[in-house]
């Protein structure tokens, strides 16, 4: 088994630190950024128009749609217990709509406040749902000429991921990526969360996933027993449990090793931009690749020292964050 430092080492030195981003003073500090957004951030953002997404496994994906007759879409991805309306979602499409830009924000499976009818849920490398939603705005009537994918935390692990599948075979109407705090390795982070110093998020994730998996079990009680759940204490023993059983994987390890976009980052074959703060409480030392033989030709990584998890708050009057400015102008250069 792996081992991995109890904090993170220092960022490689061919990674990007990107220096734009200087938060003031109080709020340089991972764990700050990190929740400030959850307590105080409000984006105040037109409905979206809904639409359900049929499976081939007959389930569910719920989407929402931001058009404007737009040529261009940006399909973003939430994360781990996240949903299309979270104020991070809210806030990059807002962004880009402000930018011209038609968005559609999806939700995983048994996110966004309707459970999914199938055993089976989310998780980092459920590739397959995302390629669906691709296709389906694809071949939407709106005709886009560009798309370009976004993603957060495990949301952004999933973006990386597909593409990577996709390789030389992309539609090349898809112009590149940005993902924001990327769980890469997913065993580095695992093995993070579970520190007790990250005790305050494992509780909350993993009372979040209880309900969840409660009502899952009323629904399929062949499949899924929550007898004993409260002993659970980190991603391994949920992951042994419930994540690798339900969705074909050996245990954790086998999950992780599989569904981490880290060592198929250099089959991605569009420009993809990866930003992970450097104090981020999430990420370990191995979510920061440096090496080219790694990253491949198409992504580069910048870790701005500040930011947290999904954080890097911006004060500013217009109320955007600086993750927003920053995938605004990354996808504008893209085309």
């Amino acid at each position: 088994m792996k081992k991995y430092q109890s904090e993170p080492q220092p960022v490689p030195a061919a990674v990007s630190s990107t220096g734009t981003y200087r938060p003031p003073l109080w709020l340089r500090n991972g764990h700050l950024q990190s929740v400030w957004p959850s307590l105080f951030r409000r984006v105040e953002l037109a409905a979206p128009q809904s639409e359900t997404l049929q499976t081939d496994d007959q389930d569910e994906l719920h989407l929402d749609w931001y058009r404007q007759g737009s040529g261009r879409l940006a399909i973003i991805s939430h994360g781990l217990e996240g949903h299309s309306r979270r104020p991070y979602v809210l806030g990059l499409a807002k962004a880009l709509i402000a930018q011209g830009w038609d968005v559609l924000a999806w939700n995983f499976r048994s996110c966004g406040g309707v459970m999914n009818k199938q055993p089976r849920f989310y998780h980092s490398g459920a590739t397959v749902d995302l390629a669906a939603v691709v296709q389906h705005a694809l071949g939407a009537s709106d005709g886009y000429q560009h798309v370009a994918l976004s993603g957060f935390s495990m949301g952004g692990n999933l973006t990386l991921l597909h593409l990577a599948e996709q390789g030389e075979h992309i539609d090349p109407r898809i112009r590149g990526a940005v993902a924001f705090s990327v769980p890469c390795d997913l065993a580095g982070s695992a093995a993070m969360l579970a520190l007790p110093s990250r005790r305050i998020y494992m509780k909350r994730f993993l009372d979040d996933l209880h309900e969840k998996m409660k009502t899952k079990a009323v629904l399929f009680p062949e499949r899924i027993d929550v007898a004993g759940f409260e002993a659970i204490r980190n991603f391994r023993e949920f992951d042994n449990r419930y994540t690798a059983p339900l969705h074909g994987f050996r245990d954790a390890e086998d999950y992780w090793e599989q569904s981490a976009c880290l060592h198929r980052l250099k089959d991605i074959r569009v420009p993809a931009l990866m930003v992970n703060a450097q104090d981020d409480p999430f990420l370990s030392s191995s979510c920061f690749p440096g090496k080219r033989e790694i990253l491949g030709p198409c992504v580069k990584v910048e870790a701005p020292k500040w930011g947290g998890h999904v954080g890097f708050v911006e004060l500013a009057r217009d109320g955007y964050y600086w993750s927003e400015r920053r995938a605004v102008r990354y996808l504008d250069q893209l085309l």
